[in-house]
């Protein structure tokens, strides 16, 4: 179950199914990786202003679904403009930061970079797109990258369910 806080500031609306925690498991491919699983936990959260914070954490799992070791993480403020319209600034822990923009429309978000910052440790990371879904209650997510000198192709693909 799903429930609308009254405080909800209007712009919010189109990204209110995101509300709450969410957990489950995805996949990670790239040319410059070995292919893997992992468990993620997402949490969106608001307090009636235009924006949600949001943040991620995932580990890495084996083919039994067990823990190997801990992986990425990230957090931000997805903005919520007039008419479905989204700002997100994402910082993460593998030392590059984003800025996306993008539209939420029918329990869907979609948004593209328009910059990318890192630090001299991390990977260069140029561009990305993310689609989020909610599909039968539940939150599919894929994201596609441009890094290390490759196009952008699909990087991360995840079903996440609804907590508590």
């Amino acid at each position: 179950m799903f429930h609308i806080p009254e405080n909800l500031h209007p712009n919010c609306g189109p990204v209110a199914w995101l509300l709450g925690t969410w957990a489950g498991n995805g996949h990670g491919d790239y040319p410059t990786i070995e292919p893997y699983q992992y468990g993620q936990e997402l949490v969106f959260q608001q307090d009636g202003r235009p924006f949600l914070h949001y943040f991620a954490r995932s580990w890495v799992i084996d083919e039994a679904g067990e823990k190997v070791r801990d992986a990425a993480q990230e957090t931000g403020f997805l903005r919520c403009l007039e008419d479905g319209k989204l700002e997100l600034v994402l910082a993460h822990n593998t030392g590059f930061s984003e800025i996306w923009y993008g539209v939420a429309e029918g329990g869907k978000v979609e948004l593209h970079t328009a910059g990318v910052g890192f630090t001299e440790t991390a990977k260069e990371v140029t561009a990305g797109h993310r689609l989020y879904g909610n599909v039968e209650g539940d939150l599919l997510y894929a994201y596609d990258m441009e890094a290390m000198g490759q196009e952008l192709q699909p990087h991360l693909w995840a079903r996440l369910q609804r907590q508590g």
